[in-house]
């Protein structure tokens, strides 16, 4: 009889109050939606309630086979019947074995095929998620929900449902058995079952709020985790020498944990010791009135010792069943977080009348685009330019003026509030999602590799390509020497996001990738920056080949790097305030020019 906390961790769900966690909303739809994962499996299921009720009935024939021993076989002092009364019990015992082996087996597999099914909906459900989902959500929440409770339905499945069904079976058995047997005495036997119920789900209830409470440290224990515990958290608390600050936290939420869990396990301690006086009493008070039956002939020692043992078989379950619905609650959160995901709408979607769509050209424009993260403050003002094919359009001006926002809605990362944007006159909302992506390359200023090999991660954009096409791109972003000289060539593991690389290296990597992908549009995003003078010259020798007789569209801080741009456009606060070739620029003495002189110290 434990009420521990394997079953639900992670008691948090993403924008819901603490209260809300502990009484989820459980509605007829709410239900039928839980049952739709299991009626896959109902054959399985079935076999498992046909296993627990032969469990059920063949728990009954022990008790009964004693009763004859002691009723029959002993007193007649006959030897063959006490041999074959005594192979029938062990035999009985062994079939229930097997049998609980079979269940067990039955159970696990059902429930570990629920969890695979659930999880690849999830992750599926996930993908489709816009950046803005995966920028606002920390990513301990959604790991906590794919790891944590989708593994907990397992125990909703094989813990609370089948254990609910188990306990009822064996109620019915038992106590059908008992009446059968005498009903005088197996009403009094049932006497004592009511002061097991109610205690019971009281200390039920206190258990369930104290776990509440551990569950919302551990999820803070786990956030100290993916804080501390990854390359660039480690790195800034190494840095910062923060080590012992950040002991100092995690050791103050730990100890908080454990005294939780303590007084979690301790709670009802004094309520079970009075408990286990019960359960000795209803045997004393069948001794004394199975005795007055045996006194009077209505009864027999057998029966008396088989009472007994079927009542301590009653018992477990009548127990078990008065707090089930302290562990229904437990299993109906971990649903209710899970369906809380699976509801979350993505809010960029191929429109109803999106097609497959052939970048022939390459032609860009933007026509009074506008567009906001949020509904407090604009980031983007009423755009209007076109990047004719094969151009090069280079964004500048100052941080946080409008440059990245603009490469995202090309791809559709995020969805203009206001405004159009078109490829080749077609809208890009009228284009498959997967086709419109498809043909654009994006190199970002983070660059973003795989914990693999190299040459994994430049499969990712081509998992087809050839060796030959491998190195050659490699060679193209002029990266294709430094690999070979790295003992393990491609089959170099680069690390956690690549940390074992320069960053020029890393973005020369993914040039390659991108070069690999043969895009149509090429989406420069601060590139060369942060990078030294070296890496710089090597990383524009290898944007020349990306960039050569494609669409594409550049953001520099370093202005010497899009000096020689066909169109330049200069942001500032979200508008273009200038547009037109490098010359034409300086010659307007406006920002351009200004952030021109900064750079190279004109005065």
């Amino acid at each position: 009889m434990h009420y521990g906390m394997g079953m639900g961790r992670g008691f948090r769900r993403l924008g819901y109050q603490e209260e809300n966690l502990i009484k989820p909303n459980i509605t007829k739809e709410f239900l039928i939606r839980i049952l739709k994962y299991f009626i896959p499996f109902w054959k399985q299921i079935l076999l498992v309630f046909l296993t627990m009720g032969a469990s059920a009935v063949l728990g009954l024939v022990p008790p009964l086979l004693t009763k004859n021993i002691i009723d029959q076989a002993l007193p007649q002092k006959n030897m063959g019947m006490l041999i074959l009364l005594t192979l029938a019990s062990f035999g009985t015992t062994l079939v229930s074995g097997l049998i609980s082996v079979a269940e067990n087996y039955l159970n696990t597999w059902i429930s570990r095929h629920i969890i695979q099914e659930i999880r690849n909906k999830m992750y599926a459900h996930l993908q489709t998620m816009s950046l803005k989902f995966f920028s606002t959500t920390k990513p301990g929440e959604v790991i906590s929900v794919m790891n944590n409770d989708i593994n907990g339905i397992q125990g909703v499945f094989s813990g609370t449902f089948m254990s609910l069904v188990n306990n009822f079976l064996v109620l019915i058995f038992t106590a059908a058995a008992l009446i059968s047997m005498n009903w005088k005495l197996a009403i009094v036997g049932m006497f004592v079952i009511p002061l097991f119920i109610i205690p019971t789900r009281e200390v039920g209830k206190v258990r369930w709020k104290i776990a509440s409470e551990t569950h919302k440290k551990l999820d803070e224990l786990n956030q100290v985790f993916q804080e501390t515990l990854n390359v660039s958290g480690a790195m800034l608390m190494k840095l910062f020498t923060n080590e012992k600050k950040e002991y100092n936290r995690f050791h103050s939420i730990n100890q908080e944990v454990t005294r939780l869990q303590i007084k979690e396990s301790l709670s009802g301690r004094w309520f079970f010791m009075v408990l286990r006086t019960f359960s000795s009493l209803g045997p004393i008070i069948i001794y004394f009135y199975g005795g007055y039956l045996y006194i009077k002939g209505e009864l027999s020692v057998g029966d008396i010792i088989a009472f007994i043992t079927l009542l301590g078989r009653l018992y477990g379950p009548v127990t078990s069943l008065s707090n089930i619905h302290v562990d229904l609650t437990r299993s109906m959160a971990l649903f209710e977080r899970i369906f809380h995901y699976f509801d979350l709408k993505p809010d960029i979607t191929d429109s109803e009348n999106a097609v497959d769509t052939e970048i022939a050209k390459g032609c860009i424009q933007f026509e009074n685009v506008s567009f906001s993260y949020n509904d407090q403050q604009i980031t983007l003002h009423d755009l209007n330019f076109t990047i004719q094919p094969g151009q090069l359009v280079a964004l500048v001006g100052p941080s946080g003026a409008g440059k990245t926002s603009v490469t995202y809605l090309i791809p559709r990362l995020y969805d203009v509030t206001k405004g159009n944007i078109y490829i080749d006159g077609v809208n890009i909302k009228d284009i498959k999602l997967e086709s419109l992506r498809s043909q654009i390359g994006f190199v970002t200023q983070d660059t973003f590799l795989f914990n693999t090999t190299i040459k994994e991660n430049l499969l990712y954009s081509k998992p087809d390509a050839t060796d030959e096409e491998i190195v050659e791109a490699c060679k193209a972003a002029y990266i294709h020497d430094f690999i070979m000289s790295l003992p393990e060539g491609y089959e170099t593991v680069v690390g956690e996001r690549g940390i074992k690389l320069s960053g020029g290296e890393k973005q020369r990597i993914s040039i390659a990738r991108t070069i690999l992908k043969n895009p149509k549009i090429i989406i420069l995003d601060e590139a060369t920056s942060s990078l030294d003078s070296v890496s710089e010259s090597l990383i524009q020798k290898a944007i020349e080949p990306l960039l050569k007789n494609r669409t594409s569209l550049v953001i520099a801080h370093r202005l010497s790097t899009i000096m020689s741009a066909d169109l330049i456009l200069v942001l500032k606060d979200g508008q273009i305030v200038e547009s037109g070739p490098h010359h034409e620029l300086l010659k307007k003495n406006g920002l351009y020019k200004e952030l021109y002189d900064k750079q190279f110290g004109v005065r």
